[in-house]
């Protein structure tokens, strides 16, 4: 048997088809340049990075292109379009030093702390649960600081291996705490981990195939998103928290917390009207945080037209 977990998806959403544009040779020297002349200097790389996609990514620009009206609510220009690049590039790249433990680097605003500190005093568990809005890294980066407090990440690394082998190589820890998704065993680990008293941190906005979804409006338009992490959440009977670590320019992030749904005291014959409430309130808050940061959202596809295979055939 290979040493490697067996995957349980297959490889059908839009965002797993595309492969990985990093070149391995790149990434290393751009990292070993970052950590020697430091964050201000080397960040100089990052405009022709964001210039580089903004001209010769025609997939993803499309994508920012459909994307960006709706969440500034006016037509994008090309400077909206560099913008959006570099802003993904810099939470990239600052998950060199933050991996680092390099934090003094940066100005990090926490908003939510009477949402999230009763539940972590708790120490029962907590299910934080936020999308590809800004940087992931900056939450996990919480974790370290704070005595006591265990944050783990669920993802699913395929489609970002380069990345993370080079995060892995300056910092050992890019590997720690992360609950590989779509294996076999990715639900036990995660349940161990709630089980522990950690809050376990997941982006519940891309589907990994044919799985269930829910229809929402997002943006103005009908978008869908996968119901199973919020079933899964009722079911393990958890508190959920909406997460998002938003790059606000510069040196600058503000981590937010909100009340996202308690699936503590759920009775069973109103987990149904529960987990949609959930689904409801989680795109309430996607449409009020890509309003509020709009170059923060990095899902560089065709978030609205492409139907899900789960709704396609519930349509027919």
């Amino acid at each position: 048997m290979s040493q490697e977990k067996e995957s349980v998806y297959q490889k059908s959403a839009p965002w797993l088809q595309r492969k990985e544009r990093s070149n391995m040779l790149m990434l290393r020297i751009m990292s070993w340049l970052s950590l020697r002349l430091g964050r201000q200097v080397s960040r100089s790389a990052l405009h022709l990075i964001a210039f580089y996609f903004v001209l010769f990514s025609p997939a993803s620009r499309k994508a920012s292109l459909n994307y960006l009206p709706r969440a500034l609510g006016r037509p994008a220009t090309w400077r909206d379009l560099y913008r959006h690049f570099f802003s993904f590039a810099s939470t990239i790249h600052d998950r060199i030093y933050l991996i680092n433990r390099n934090y003094d680097l940066f100005d990090i605003e926490i908003q939510g702390k009477d949402v999230i500190n009763p539940l972590i005093e708790a120490n029962q568990g907590v299910l934080l649960m936020g999308a590809h809005l800004g940087s992931f890294e900056v939450m996990r980066a919480i974790g370290r600081q704070l005595p006591g407090l265990k944050v783990a990440m669920v993802m699913h690394e395929d489609n970002a291996q380069k990345i993370n082998a080079m995060l892995a190589a300056i910092n050992p820890e890019a590997s720690m705490g992360v609950i590989p998704l779509g294996h076999l065993d990715s639900m036990l680990q995660f349940k161990q981990h709630l089980d522990e008293g950690m809050l376990v941190g997941m982006l519940s906005d891309r589907t990994l195939g044919n799985e269930p979804m829910a229809e929402v409006e997002l943006l103005g338009d009908i978008a869908a998103i996968p119901s199973g992490p919020f079933r899964m959440a009722a079911l393990l009977r958890r508190p959920v928290v909406f997460m998002a670590g938003l790059y606000l320019g510069g040196n600058r992030y503000q981590v937010v917390f909100e009340t996202l749904a308690d699936f503590s005291e759920t009775p069973r014959g109103e987990r149904e009207q529960a987990v949609n409430a959930a689904i409801a309130r989680y795109t309430e808050l996607l449409n009020q945080y890509t309003r509020l940061a709009p170059y923060n959202w990095f899902n560089f596809f065709d978030y609205w037209q492409t139907t899900p295979a789960s709704l396609a055939e519930r349509k027919q």
